[in-house]
Protein backbone atom coordinates (compact mmCIF):
# COMPACT_ATOMS: atom_id res chain seq x y z
CA UNK A 1 0.00 0.00 0.00
CA UNK A 2 1.67 3.29 -0.73
CA UNK A 3 0.21 5.29 2.08
CA UNK A 4 2.66 2.75 4.17
CA UNK A 5 5.60 3.92 2.07
CA UNK A 6 4.52 7.25 2.21
CA UNK A 7 4.35 6.91 5.99
CA UNK A 8 8.05 5.70 6.18
CA UNK A 9 8.61 9.38 4.57
CA UNK A 10 9.94 7.00 1.62
CA UNK A 11 9.92 8.83 -1.94
CA UNK A 12 7.55 7.35 -5.01
CA UNK A 13 8.94 6.86 -8.34
CA UNK A 14 7.57 8.33 -11.22
CA UNK A 15 5.32 5.47 -12.15
CA UNK A 16 4.46 5.17 -8.70
CA UNK A 17 3.10 8.48 -8.28
CA UNK A 18 1.36 7.93 -11.18
CA UNK A 19 -0.50 4.88 -10.57
CA UNK A 20 -1.44 6.59 -7.05
CA UNK A 21 -2.95 9.21 -9.01
CA UNK A 22 -4.88 7.30 -11.48
CA UNK A 23 -6.10 5.21 -7.73
CA UNK A 24 -7.72 8.43 -6.35
CA UNK A 25 -9.45 9.30 -9.78
CA UNK A 26 -10.87 5.64 -9.97
CA UNK A 27 -12.30 5.54 -6.59
CA UNK A 28 -9.72 2.68 -4.86
CA UNK A 29 -9.15 5.04 -2.33
CA UNK A 30 -11.19 5.85 0.45
CA UNK A 31 -11.96 9.22 1.29
CA UNK A 32 -9.68 8.93 4.34
CA UNK A 33 -7.04 7.75 2.38
CA UNK A 34 -7.14 10.67 0.07
CA UNK A 35 -7.53 12.89 2.31
CA UNK A 36 -4.23 11.06 4.45
CA UNK A 37 -2.43 11.26 1.29
CA UNK A 38 -2.72 14.73 0.57
CA UNK A 39 -1.60 15.36 4.10
CA UNK A 40 1.43 13.51 3.24
CA UNK A 41 2.40 15.84 0.99
CA UNK A 42 1.20 18.79 2.92
CA UNK A 43 4.04 17.56 5.46
CA UNK A 44 7.18 17.16 3.32
CA UNK A 45 8.23 18.95 0.13
CA UNK A 46 7.33 16.82 -3.19
CA UNK A 47 9.56 15.42 -5.20
CA UNK A 48 10.22 15.86 -8.72
CA UNK A 49 9.78 12.02 -9.94
CA UNK A 50 6.31 12.27 -8.00
CA UNK A 51 5.75 15.83 -9.69
CA UNK A 52 6.41 14.30 -13.24
CA UNK A 53 4.43 11.33 -12.30
CA UNK A 54 1.25 12.92 -11.00
CA UNK A 55 1.40 15.06 -13.98
CA UNK A 56 1.60 12.04 -16.29
CA UNK A 57 -1.43 11.09 -14.63
CA UNK A 58 -3.44 13.79 -15.00
CA UNK A 59 -2.98 14.50 -18.68
CA UNK A 60 -3.18 11.00 -19.42
CA UNK A 61 -7.01 10.96 -18.00
CA UNK A 62 -7.76 14.70 -19.28
CA UNK A 63 -10.26 15.36 -21.91
CA UNK A 64 -7.71 16.73 -25.14
CA UNK A 65 -8.15 20.02 -26.59
CA UNK A 66 -6.99 21.15 -29.73
CA UNK A 67 -5.20 24.41 -30.77
CA UNK A 68 -5.45 23.49 -34.36
CA UNK A 69 -2.06 24.78 -35.12
CA UNK A 70 -1.81 28.18 -33.00
CA UNK A 71 0.79 29.08 -30.82
CA UNK A 72 -1.11 30.10 -27.83
CA UNK A 73 0.63 30.84 -24.55
CA UNK A 74 -1.41 29.66 -20.40
CA UNK A 75 -1.02 32.61 -17.98
CA UNK A 76 -1.14 31.01 -14.64
CA UNK A 77 -0.46 30.78 -11.12
CA UNK A 78 -0.64 28.09 -8.53
CA UNK A 79 -2.29 29.83 -6.31
CA UNK A 80 -1.61 29.00 -2.17
CA UNK A 81 0.38 31.90 -1.75
CA UNK A 82 -1.82 33.01 1.11
CA UNK A 83 -1.41 36.84 -0.08
CA UNK A 84 -5.25 37.78 -1.22
CA UNK A 85 -4.19 39.40 -4.33
CA UNK A 86 -6.83 40.15 -7.41
CA UNK A 87 -6.97 37.96 -9.97
CA UNK A 88 -3.50 39.10 -11.64
CA UNK A 89 -2.99 36.23 -14.13
CA UNK A 90 -6.45 36.53 -15.45
CA UNK A 91 -6.54 40.17 -15.92
CA UNK A 92 -2.93 39.74 -17.63
CA UNK A 93 -4.27 36.86 -19.88
CA UNK A 94 -6.72 39.85 -20.94
CA UNK A 95 -4.39 42.24 -21.31
CA UNK A 96 -1.85 39.82 -23.58
CA UNK A 97 -5.38 38.90 -25.82
CA UNK A 98 -5.77 42.85 -26.64
CA UNK A 99 -2.24 43.08 -27.78
CA UNK A 100 -3.12 40.38 -30.27
CA UNK A 101 -1.19 36.74 -29.01
CA UNK A 102 -3.70 33.75 -28.25
CA UNK A 103 -3.87 32.72 -24.76
CA UNK A 104 -5.42 29.17 -23.65
CA UNK A 105 -5.64 29.70 -19.84
CA UNK A 106 -6.40 26.76 -17.86
CA UNK A 107 -8.29 27.67 -14.27
CA UNK A 108 -9.92 26.49 -11.89
CA UNK A 109 -12.60 27.85 -8.79
CA UNK A 110 -10.36 28.83 -5.70
CA UNK A 111 -9.70 25.81 -3.44
CA UNK A 112 -7.45 28.10 -0.90
CA UNK A 113 -7.96 31.24 -1.98
CA UNK A 114 -10.94 33.81 -2.15
CA UNK A 115 -11.76 33.76 -5.70
CA UNK A 116 -9.91 31.79 -8.26
CA UNK A 117 -9.88 32.80 -12.23
CA UNK A 118 -12.99 30.03 -12.90
CA UNK A 119 -14.84 32.43 -9.37
CA UNK A 120 -14.36 35.25 -11.07
CA UNK A 121 -15.13 34.51 -14.89
CA UNK A 122 -18.20 32.65 -13.45
CA UNK A 123 -19.53 35.60 -12.01
CA UNK A 124 -19.04 37.92 -15.26
CA UNK A 125 -21.42 35.29 -16.72
CA UNK A 126 -19.11 33.00 -18.69
CA UNK A 127 -20.49 29.25 -18.73
CA UNK A 128 -17.60 27.01 -19.22
CA UNK A 129 -17.28 24.68 -21.31
CA UNK A 130 -14.87 21.57 -23.35
CA UNK A 131 -16.73 21.95 -26.51
CA UNK A 132 -13.44 22.37 -29.30
CA UNK A 133 -15.54 24.26 -31.36
CA UNK A 134 -16.80 27.07 -29.20
CA UNK A 135 -13.41 27.10 -27.48
CA UNK A 136 -12.10 27.77 -30.85
CA UNK A 137 -14.61 30.59 -31.83
CA UNK A 138 -13.81 32.19 -28.34
CA UNK A 139 -9.81 31.91 -29.53
CA UNK A 140 -11.02 33.47 -33.18
CA UNK A 141 -13.20 36.36 -31.43
CA UNK A 142 -11.78 37.40 -28.45
CA UNK A 143 -7.96 35.95 -28.54
CA UNK A 144 -8.22 33.95 -25.79
CA UNK A 145 -10.14 30.79 -24.36
CA UNK A 146 -10.58 29.32 -20.95
CA UNK A 147 -10.44 25.55 -19.91
CA UNK A 148 -12.20 25.54 -16.83
CA UNK A 149 -10.20 22.36 -14.87
CA UNK A 150 -13.22 20.33 -13.93
CA UNK A 151 -14.61 20.02 -17.60
CA UNK A 152 -11.27 18.46 -18.65
CA UNK A 153 -10.29 16.92 -16.02
CA UNK A 154 -13.31 14.62 -14.95
CA UNK A 155 -11.60 12.06 -13.22
CA UNK A 156 -10.68 14.50 -10.22
CA UNK A 157 -14.33 15.12 -9.18
CA UNK A 158 -13.73 12.81 -6.22
CA UNK A 159 -11.00 14.86 -4.74
CA UNK A 160 -12.62 18.29 -5.11
CA UNK A 161 -15.20 18.47 -2.00
CA UNK A 162 -12.03 16.88 0.25
CA UNK A 163 -9.76 19.64 -1.13
CA UNK A 164 -12.39 22.24 0.12
CA UNK A 165 -12.90 20.59 3.17
CA UNK A 166 -9.29 20.89 3.49
CA UNK A 167 -8.66 24.50 2.84
CA UNK A 168 -4.60 24.83 2.30
CA UNK A 169 -2.81 24.14 -0.68
CA UNK A 170 -2.31 20.62 -1.57
CA UNK A 171 -0.33 19.03 -4.69
CA UNK A 172 -3.13 19.65 -6.64
CA UNK A 173 -1.66 23.53 -6.47
CA UNK A 174 1.61 22.63 -7.55
CA UNK A 175 -0.23 20.48 -10.56
CA UNK A 176 -2.62 22.88 -11.86
CA UNK A 177 -0.80 25.06 -14.48
CA UNK A 178 1.71 21.82 -15.73
CA UNK A 179 -1.91 20.27 -16.92
CA UNK A 180 -3.11 22.13 -19.56
CA UNK A 181 -4.81 19.47 -21.58
CA UNK A 182 -4.32 21.82 -24.83
CA UNK A 183 -0.58 21.79 -23.56
CA UNK A 184 0.41 25.23 -25.87
CA UNK A 185 3.29 26.13 -26.43
CA UNK A 186 4.24 29.03 -24.31
CA UNK A 187 3.87 28.17 -20.32
CA UNK A 188 4.32 31.68 -18.02
CA UNK A 189 3.32 30.14 -14.72
CA UNK A 190 3.92 31.76 -11.22
CA UNK A 191 4.57 29.83 -7.96
CA UNK A 192 4.69 30.38 -4.77
CA UNK A 193 8.04 28.79 -3.71
CA UNK A 194 11.61 29.05 -4.58
CA UNK A 195 11.37 25.22 -4.48
CA UNK A 196 8.74 24.80 -6.50
CA UNK A 197 10.08 27.39 -9.00
CA UNK A 198 13.26 24.69 -9.46
CA UNK A 199 10.74 21.80 -9.39
CA UNK A 200 8.76 23.42 -11.87
CA UNK A 201 11.95 24.18 -14.14
CA UNK A 202 13.08 20.69 -14.07
CA UNK A 203 9.49 18.90 -15.01
CA UNK A 204 9.15 21.87 -18.03
CA UNK A 205 12.69 22.22 -19.05
CA UNK A 206 12.12 17.51 -20.15
CA UNK A 207 9.73 18.67 -23.19
CA UNK A 208 10.27 22.68 -23.64
CA UNK A 209 12.34 25.44 -23.94
CA UNK A 210 9.40 28.10 -23.97
CA UNK A 211 8.68 28.71 -20.79
CA UNK A 212 9.07 31.06 -17.91
CA UNK A 213 8.40 30.59 -13.81
CA UNK A 214 8.41 33.36 -12.14
CA UNK A 215 8.25 33.93 -8.30
CA UNK A 216 8.35 36.81 -5.75
CA UNK A 217 10.99 36.38 -3.29
CA UNK A 218 8.27 38.03 -0.79
CA UNK A 219 6.22 35.33 -1.48
CA UNK A 220 3.81 35.91 -3.85
CA UNK A 221 3.32 34.00 -7.59
CA UNK A 222 3.77 36.48 -9.38
CA UNK A 223 4.86 39.83 -10.10
CA UNK A 224 4.04 41.38 -7.42
CA UNK A 225 6.41 45.03 -7.83
CA UNK A 226 6.93 45.59 -3.56
CA UNK A 227 10.14 43.15 -4.03
CA UNK A 228 12.90 41.71 -6.69
CA UNK A 229 11.05 38.71 -8.20
CA UNK A 230 12.77 35.56 -9.33
CA UNK A 231 12.30 34.59 -13.38
CA UNK A 232 13.59 31.15 -14.14
CA UNK A 233 13.37 30.15 -18.46
CA UNK A 234 15.81 28.01 -20.13
CA UNK A 235 18.33 30.58 -20.49
CA UNK A 236 18.93 30.48 -16.45
CA UNK A 237 17.59 32.63 -14.00
CA UNK A 238 17.31 36.34 -13.18
CA UNK A 239 16.33 39.09 -10.67
CA UNK A 240 13.79 41.25 -11.81
CA UNK A 241 13.10 44.44 -9.54
CA UNK A 242 10.23 46.63 -10.17
CA UNK A 243 12.53 49.53 -11.62
CA UNK A 244 13.09 47.00 -14.38
CA UNK A 245 9.43 47.33 -15.61
CA UNK A 246 9.54 51.06 -15.05
CA UNK A 247 7.71 51.03 -11.99
CA UNK A 248 8.45 52.29 -8.11
CA UNK A 249 7.93 49.47 -5.17
CA UNK A 250 4.86 48.77 -4.26
CA UNK A 251 3.31 48.47 -0.55
CA UNK A 252 0.99 45.03 -0.42
CA UNK A 253 -2.06 46.85 0.52
CA UNK A 254 -1.47 48.46 -3.10
CA UNK A 255 -2.28 44.82 -4.76
CA UNK A 256 -5.28 43.50 -2.28
CA UNK A 257 -8.11 41.92 -3.83
CA UNK A 258 -11.75 41.77 -2.93
CA UNK A 259 -13.13 40.00 -0.28
CA UNK A 260 -15.69 38.56 -2.25
CA UNK A 261 -16.01 37.28 -5.93
CA UNK A 262 -17.81 40.34 -6.50
CA UNK A 263 -15.59 42.55 -5.27
CA UNK A 264 -12.35 40.54 -7.04
CA UNK A 265 -14.08 40.97 -10.36
CA UNK A 266 -15.00 44.85 -9.75
CA UNK A 267 -11.39 44.85 -9.61
CA UNK A 268 -10.62 42.85 -12.84
CA UNK A 269 -13.08 44.90 -14.76
CA UNK A 270 -11.66 48.59 -13.19
CA UNK A 271 -8.08 47.47 -14.99
CA UNK A 272 -9.57 46.69 -17.89
CA UNK A 273 -12.08 49.41 -18.12
CA UNK A 274 -8.76 51.39 -17.65
CA UNK A 275 -10.12 52.80 -14.17
CA UNK A 276 -8.06 51.31 -12.04
CA UNK A 277 -5.87 52.22 -8.96
CA UNK A 278 -2.27 52.65 -10.04
CA UNK A 279 -1.60 50.24 -8.48
CA UNK A 280 -3.65 47.07 -9.34
CA UNK A 281 -2.67 48.46 -12.89
CA UNK A 282 0.69 48.31 -12.27
CA UNK A 283 0.68 44.61 -11.52
CA UNK A 284 -1.16 43.85 -14.28
CA UNK A 285 0.69 45.04 -16.92
CA UNK A 286 3.90 43.91 -15.62
CA UNK A 287 2.75 40.48 -15.28
CA UNK A 288 1.45 40.70 -18.70
CA UNK A 289 4.86 42.35 -20.35
CA UNK A 290 6.62 39.33 -18.97
CA UNK A 291 4.32 36.61 -20.41
CA UNK A 292 4.33 38.69 -23.85
CA UNK A 293 8.33 38.62 -23.69
CA UNK A 294 8.66 35.24 -23.53
CA UNK A 295 6.74 35.06 -26.80
CA UNK A 296 8.54 37.60 -28.26
CA UNK A 297 12.12 36.79 -26.63
CA UNK A 298 13.94 39.74 -29.14
CA UNK A 299 11.74 42.56 -27.35
CA UNK A 300 12.95 44.48 -24.19
CA UNK A 301 10.99 44.35 -21.46
CA UNK A 302 10.25 48.15 -22.05
CA UNK A 303 8.94 47.11 -25.42
CA UNK A 304 6.33 44.41 -23.61
CA UNK A 305 5.60 47.14 -21.20
CA UNK A 306 4.68 49.43 -23.96
CA UNK A 307 2.85 46.85 -25.56
CA UNK A 308 0.65 45.68 -22.62
CA UNK A 309 -0.01 50.17 -21.84
CA UNK A 310 -1.55 49.80 -25.48
CA UNK A 311 -3.80 46.95 -25.24
CA UNK A 312 -5.00 48.56 -21.85
CA UNK A 313 -5.58 52.36 -22.94
CA UNK A 314 -6.61 51.29 -26.93
CA UNK A 315 -9.68 49.66 -25.02
CA UNK A 316 -8.22 46.43 -26.57
CA UNK A 317 -8.09 44.30 -23.34
CA UNK A 318 -11.42 45.05 -22.50
CA UNK A 319 -13.03 44.56 -25.92
CA UNK A 320 -11.44 40.86 -25.58
CA UNK A 321 -12.84 40.42 -22.21
CA UNK A 322 -16.73 41.76 -23.54
CA UNK A 323 -16.28 39.44 -27.19
CA UNK A 324 -14.81 36.43 -24.60
CA UNK A 325 -18.16 37.06 -22.06
CA UNK A 326 -20.57 37.41 -24.86
CA UNK A 327 -18.75 33.94 -26.80
CA UNK A 328 -19.23 32.05 -23.70
CA UNK A 329 -22.25 33.53 -21.48
CA UNK A 330 -24.59 31.29 -19.92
Amino acid sequence: MVLDQLYTKAKLNREQAQKMLVDIASGTLTEAQVASLLTVFIMRPISVHELRGFRDALLEMAIPFDLRGREAIDIVGTGGDGKNTFNISTTASFIVAGAGYSVCKHGNHGVSSICGSSSVLEHLGVQFTNSPDQLNRSLDAAGICFLHAPKFHPSMAKVAPIRRQLKVKTFFNYLGPLVNPAQPRYRFYGVFSRELARLYKYVLEEETSDYSIIYSLDGYDEVSLTGDTLLLNAQGQKLLSPKDFGRSVLSPVNIEGGKDIASSAGILLSILENTAQAGHRDVALANAALAIQLMQPDFSLEACMAQAEESLDSGAAYRALTAFIQINKK
